[in-house]
């Protein structure tokens, strides 16, 4: 009986040996797919962090192009107006370690806030620590018509020398290079942050693997399958909700800036343009060069009024938070056709519910990046576009006759994406499809079947 008992024991073992390496196998690759789309969800918030700090970068130096430009404009000699662009970049800031330099095409410095120590040195030569020639580097950028550039500088807040990415351009007649950065060490911290709980989480899953083998053998296949597919399950649903806190996060940082580029800045500059016009009524009709330099003035300001407010609407729509959904489409609708030339259909039924801000901001951004590629890509000459609701669910429809997606991957890699509409949507309880054929246009239906607020 005992050597029955032992054979029997033996052939458990035996057909419990492959089960077990299948199922650690099994372990194993799943783990390694969810680390590897982490990875790719951390690259992507990464990138799309940066990508948010560059743009900031880029709407701080045309403020300060249009800022110069009304020096300029409002100056008795070029002279005069130098010297009011270098106080103005000295004294300009946006954060702690936010400042404005300038420097002549030879590398010599005229404005540096944080380090006054390098005004009037020639830098033209400097190197980083790296090696890498700053200043004749970020010349050559500006001399090219600008752009960004990472280097390593010291940072004024802790005296460490850390990654930082610049954006400068060049005020041409002057011969000047100027521009402004933004340290990027606070994302390397977050993303190793953010690994360090992924690496954590990996390894409690492993133990709690191990333990549930060393448990019981009799329930080992079954109990790490069930664990397996639920990790499996768990990491998917993070990373989604990851993905989707990184566009949450987004549209609140949208909504604040656009909110203060409208309450702040916006209103200083109406603020300026009264007291121009209030000037201009106390200098006599006969003093024409004053009153004329007045007007040149105002209308630059006005323009200054009109970017302020067009970066406002573009990056959150006021009144897709003051009047709803179908106020902001029509308005985008709107802009669109004026824009473009397109000729469009458009049925939009207005939902006899109130619809949830979350799908209401995806709805919005989706209508935005197709009418945005459509202008861009598609070569289309017409546009239907239908927002209905019935007993089913809200469904909306976006059809072009133009030449359709030829190159998918590139394709959706710009803005949004196709692949992170479907994320959004999905997400949200939504099925997202998208139909195009090279030459036959391309349709994108989104639709929700949970939708109220």
């Amino acid at each position: 009986m005992v050597n029955v008992m032992s054979l029997r024991t033996k052939l458990i073992l035996l057909a419990l040996v492959p089960l077990l390496v299948v199922t650690a196998i099994f372990s194993v690759v799943t783990l390694h797919q969810g680390n590897m789309l982490t990875k790719r969800e951390l690259q992507t918030f990464e990138q799309n962090l940066r990508r948010s700090k560059e743009t900031a970068l880029k709407d701080y130096v045309s403020i300060m192009r249009i800022a110069i430009e009304f020096i300029r404009e409002n100056s008795a000699n070029e002279a005069e107006a130098r010297a009011k662009v270098v106080a103005l970049m000295q004294k300009a800031s946006f954060s702690d370690d936010g400042y404005f330099y300038a420097y002549t095409k030879d590398g010599l410095n005229l404005v540096h806030a944080a380090q006054p120590e390098l005004v009037g040195q020639d830098l033209y030569d400097f190197q980083d620590s790296s090696g890498n020639y700053l200043i004749r580097n970020l010349l050559k950028i500006a001399a090219n018509g600008g752009g960004y550039y990472q280097y390593l500088w010291q940072q004024p807040s802790t005296g460490n020398e850390v990654d930082k990415v610049g954006y400068v351009e060049q005020i041409e007649d002057w011969q000047w290079m100027f521009g402004t950065g933004l340290y990027i060490d606070d994302i390397a911290a977050e993303m190793l942050l953010i690994e360090a709980g992924v690496d954590a989480n990996i390894k409690q899953t492993l133990l709690a693997i191990l333990i549930a083998l060393m448990a019981s053998i009799g329930v080992v296949v079954t109990a790490a399958i069930l664990f397996n597919v639920h990790e499996h399950r768990l990491a998917d649903q993070n990373l989604k909700e990851l993905s989707h806190k990184t566009v949450q996060h987004q549209e609140e940082e949208r909504r604040r800036v656009s909110r203060e580029l409208h309450d702040g800045i916006n209103q200083l500059l109406v603020s300026v343009k009264y007291r121009l016009e209030t000037a201009m009524t106390h200098i006599p009709a006969s003093d024409s060069a004053a009153r004329e330099s007045l007007m040149k003035g105002g209308e630059v300001l006005n323009r200054a009024i009109q970017e302020v407010r067009r970066i406002s609407h573009d990056l959150r729509p006021s009144v897709l938070d003051d009047l709803g959904l179908l106020a902001a489409l029509n308005q985008l609708l709107d802009d669109f056709r004026e824009r473009s030339g397109i000729t469009m259909d458009i049925d939009i039924q207005p939902p006899q519910s109130e619809i949830a801000e979350e799908v209401a901001t995806t709805l919005y951004r989706i209508v935005q990046e197709a009418l945005s590629n459509i202008e861009k890509h598609a070569r289309a000459s017409r546009l239907t576009l239908s927002l209905e609701e019935d007993a089913e669910g809200l469904f909306l429809c976006i059809t072009d006759n133009g030449v359709g997606i030829v190159k998918k991957d590139a394709f959706t890699q710009r803005g949004i994406g196709l692949r992170n509409m479907r994320e959004r949507v999905e997400f949200l309880g939504g099925e997202f499809e998208v139909n195009s054929r090279p030459g036959s246009g391309t349709r994108i239906i989104a639709s929700f079947r949970q939708y109220q607020a």
